[in-house]
């Protein structure tokens, strides 16, 4: 309900920023226009049409890697730490995280809508939501709650990964339910329906494992280099560029409000913490990646486990095929044996209806039944002798 109410109410908020667009925007053309929203650390969102210059110049990013996330090229998933934001594309989740905001393409995407929902309920920092409940709690209360919290980029980093390994469980879920009892009619029952719909099958397995084997190599990459995922700790490097040692000034795209300065320092006091202790430690994100890199491996692991199942049933079918196909042979030889014996009852047949005058053939009918007896006989004994033979050589079953 809680989700639906939020679709609701960010449908509602995206026509009311369309039209409040009209007239600020609408001389823009649609083909350089691009639809984000974006959630600050108060869960707040907001809808902009912008084009690519705006975003490069809001987040500090290069125009190659806005490139990256737009759906219209055919980037694989990948997860990039720039100085001042994170560059997120994993499958439908397209997103540039910074140390105070996550700006998200495509707000009203059926897949979308529910990672907005996720990111508006966990955003907001420990002192922002006890500030919405009315809570008289101490501020030094508040100051433990915050140390204890995550950076602001990592949850917003832990709700599109959370995302996107339970898009990619659900759609293999879904691939199991309707793969296992197709497979099953297959080895029941052979036919071009059934055969069609396994290759249909087969190859929606296949691109679901290209997908899933990507996302997991590039959770793999960042777990091997611990360069990379210090790029990612962007509060620590804000932290580390606001210090009193430091002569470098705060950066211009930061909240002009002290007040909210403040907040968003105050979150990531640990990743601060972390940063004049050892630069070098990446334990928090590692154990984050880690987490959800068993979750997107042991979804790779069941479509392993359906790609063996298919496997198996194709052998299967392949060995009832051969089984098939030595019973046609098995015929074939039981219709030649038989063929073989009556060509012999035919050449009999055949000498004693030649057009040839014979002294025996004068008042000698009883002899008619006797070759027509003998001859079956020895036709069938023929058909006999040929079925043993085979059986003794191995060439039919028992």
């Amino acid at each position: 309900m809680a989700r639906e109410g939020w679709a609701a109410a960010l449908e509602a908020h995206g026509e009311a920023a369309a039209l409040e667009a009209n007239g600020e925007v609408a001389e823009a053309s649609s083909s350089t226009t691009r639809r984000w929203i974006v959630l600050d650390f108060t869960g707040e969102a907001k809808v902009l049409d912008v084009d690519k210059y705006a975003i490069m110049h809001r987040v500090q990013v290069h125009a190659r890697d806005l490139r990256i996330i737009d759906p219209l090229l055919s980037y694989p998933s990948s997860i990039l730490g720039r100085e001042r934001a994170i560059v997120l594309n994993l499958e439908h989740i397209k997103a540039i995280i910074t140390a105070e905001e996550v700006l998200l393409r495509d707000p009203y995407n059926e897949n979308v809508i529910p990672v907005v929902a996720e990111l508006h309920r966990r955003l907001p920092t420990a002192n922002v939501v006890q500030q919405a409940q009315g809570e008289g709690s101490g501020h030094n209360e508040i100051e433990a709650v915050e140390e204890h919290e995550s950076p602001f980029e990592f949850r917003a980093l832990e709700v599109a990964l959370e995302a996107i390994c339970s898009f990619l469980s659900a759609r293999t879920t879904d691939l199991e339910a309707a793969a296992y009892p197709a497979l099953d009619e297959l080895t029941s029952k052979i036919s071009s329906r059934n055969l069609d719909r396994v290759r249909k099958l087969k190859s929606a397995m296949t691109r679901l494992t290209a997908r899933v084997q990507k996302v997991r190599d590039e959770l793999e990459q960042l777990l091997d280099d611990d360069n990379d995922m210090a790029d990612l700790y962007l509060s620590r490097k804000m932290a580390g560029a606001s210090s009193p040692n430091s002569n470098s000034v705060v950066p211009n795209h930061l909240p002009a409000s002290p007040t909210i300065a403040s907040k968003i320092f105050g979150a990531s006091r640990a990743s601060a913490a972390t940063f004049h202790g050892n630069e070098n430690d990446v334990e928090e994100l590692e154990m984050l990646l880690e987490a959800y890199f068993r979750q997107v491996d042991s979804t790779l692991n069941q479509l392993t486990t359906l790609r063996e199942y298919i496997d198996d049933t194709e052998d299967y079918i392949n060995f009832q095929l051969d089984n098939h196909r030595n019973q046609l042979i098995q015929l074939e030889l039981f219709l030649n044996g038989a063929t073989a014996a009556l060509t012999v009852y035919s050449l009999v047949a055949g000498i004693f209806g030649m057009n040839i005058p014979f002294s025996w053939n004068d008042n000698h009918g009883y002899l008619f039944k006797w070759v027509v007896g003998i001859s079956g006989l020895v036709s069938g004994l023929l058909f006999i002798f040929v079925v043993f033979y085979a059986r003794c050589r191995g060439l039919i079953g028992s």
